[in-house]
């Protein structure tokens, strides 16, 4: 089997297990393909818990669960130095705290204060964590899938806008299809017929960190021409100077994207193109992850917000204002 069947097969065992989530999973399977991390949004009972649990339960990797509440301290998750006792003396080691996994599941994010939350920026970015200054490497396969409900719900916090950069996509997730959901009931009868008769569920694969390794290695040699480049360049350029483009375009917008957005638009544009068979990128590469690289990264004005605009019919804007090069 090669690696990308290894990683389509990954994708269709993950979609067995994550009912009528199949554009939310392939965008997951993106971002671990490009080394990024992934903040998940909906209302709360959309599966986004279950669908990083499915990618850890068909993934060799260690999964940690860090629950973020209002009285979480920094240190409760990175980890802090501990007095130990050894033979008689006193020995202060670090201790590991829960980021030191592979997949990291920050649930519910937006529930503890900015000092926690902003506690995560240097493991995100740098993949190490500095207490008392010493520096402690974090595993070569580190990825942060943090879930959050809506700002609007009771007891959250927005995100400061500086960890919001440092995730390479922000999937949405929204109400399955009917059917969709009838299978979710007898999934989950199955599921509760499994435990009550200590029956342990079968995994229908396993994929080795070797071959998503092998993957990052495949996909890096895929090739970006510099149309493709300047394409890249010119829709974060419309985002950030969006008068130039469309005047209702600049009346929506008051901050555009950052660096960070044109560097995950090439990095997810050339792991969709992977993903689909091709040894190049194409403008539709970039036409499909757009909204998840860039939905988190550009701010609205208080006249959009007034108005109802949502950052979907931006990006679909911005789309349709700038020119594809030839």
């Amino acid at each position: 089997m090669s690696v990308r069947a290894s990683i389509l097969a990954l994708q269709d065992s993950i979609n067995q297990a994550v009912l009528g989530q199949e554009a939310v999973v392939r965008q997951v399977l993106l971002a671990l393909l490009a080394n990024g991390h992934v903040l998940l949004e909906s209302l709360p009972g959309l599966a986004k818990t279950r669908t990083v649990r499915a990618l850890a339960a068909h993934l060799e990797a260690q999964m940690s669960r860090i629950q973020f509440t209002p009285d979480l301290l920094p240190s409760d998750i990175t980890g802090s130095e501990v007095l130990h006792s050894d033979a008689g003396h006193n020995l202060i080691q670090f201790q590991p705290g829960p980021l030191f996994g592979n997949l990291i599941l920050a649930d519910e994010i937006n529930r503890a204060p900015a000092k926690v939350q902003a506690a995560l920026l240097e493991a995100m970015e740098e993949r190490q964590i500095t207490v008392a200054g010493s520096s402690h490497p974090l595993p070569e396969l580190f990825m942060v899938l943090a879930t959050q409900n809506p700002i609007e719900q009771e007891g959250t916090y927005p995100l400061p806008e500086a960890q919001m950069d440092r995730f390479l996509m922000k999937v949405l997730l929204d109400y399955p299809q009917p059917a969709d959901e009838a299978q979710v009931l007898r999934l989950l009868r199955l599921e509760e017929r499994a435990q009550t008769t200590h029956t342990p569920a079968p995994v229908t694969f396993h994929l080795a960190q070797s071959e998503l390794f092998a993957a990052r290695r495949e996909m890096g040699a895929i090739h970006v021409s510099e149309s493709i480049d300047r394409y890249i360049i010119d829709l974060i350029n419309a985002s950030r100077f969006p008068a130039n483009y469309d005047a209702e375009l600049a009346s929506w917008i008051s901050l555009g994207a950052s660096p960070r957005g044109a560097i995950g638009l090439d990095r997810a544009a050339r792991a969709n193109a992977w993903l689909e068979g091709a040894d190049y990128v194409s403008p539709d590469d970039l036409r499909r992850v757009l909204h998840p690289v860039l939905r988190h990264r550009i701010q609205l004005s208080y006249d959009a917000v007034a108005d109802g605009i949502s950052v979907e019919q931006v990006l679909e804007r911005l789309l349709d204002k700038v020119a594809i090069p030839a």
